[in-house]
């Protein structure tokens, strides 16, 4: 069997489950540690979760420490992101630690530690062919794209970036995009975009 099919199919999902196990078990009083903060910082939930599109288009929960306060304006609605999003926010993404309870959908088989990122259900209609390919691996804590620009590429590349991951799954590339990740959230590399603090919106890509 091809390298590549069999550390895919049969190697990848045992490293994601142990990695993750030993990973909630050593950083368990950073969890904590986290968990109260945003409590006192943001309220609760302290952990937020969301619909995203898994492996196949599978729908599933992410999990995620909120990084928003529920602030309103006078009439009860929810204040811009960007008002939301106080400094111990802007910290917790910039250093991914938001991200950390994604561990727990990592020990699941919702994700894996390497996988194009989750997305919004509602970019699944917008995907052309080839960028839908981008579902036919489980999505990742890190991945192709984030160790190559992040929010700062187009969603088109990036969406180019997960499908050449996906064409090349092997244990070598998913340890580079490890390592490649400790170096970009240690520089806080791509986290904001051109016009935004964080990604816009995908909206398709113009038929050409």
């Amino acid at each position: 069997m091809h390298t590549k099919l069999f550390y895919e199919k049969y190697v990848k999902r045992t490293v994601d489950f142990l990695l993750s196990l030993v990973s909630i078990i050593i950083l368990s009083p950073v969890l904590l540690i986290l968990a109260v903060v945003v409590r006192i910082k943001m309220g609760n939930p302290i952990v937020f979760s969301q619909s995203r599109p898994g492996i196949n288009g599978k729908i599933f929960k992410m999990y995620k420490f909120r990084t928003m306060t529920n602030e309103k304006d006078e009439n009860g609605n929810l204040l811009p992101d960007e008002m939301r999003l106080n400094k111990f926010g802007a910290f917790l993404r910039s250093t991914s630690l938001d991200e950390l309870p994604e561990l727990f959908n990592i020990l699941k088989g919702d994700m894996a530690i390497v996988g194009p990122r989750p997305l919004l259900v509602e970019y699944l209609p917008l995907y052309t062919r080839k960028q839908a390919r981008r579902h036919e691996v489980r999505p990742g804590m890190t991945g192709y794209a984030q160790v190559n620009g992040r929010n700062e590429l187009s969603w088109e590349k990036k969406f180019e970036l997960d499908v050449e991951y996906v064409d090349n799954v092997t244990f070598v590339n998913d340890l580079r995009i490890i390592f490649k990740t400790v170096k970009t959230v240690l520089k806080r590399e791509g986290i904001s975009s051109e016009t935004s603090k964080t990604m816009e919106k995908f909206t398709g890509t113009p038929r050409k």
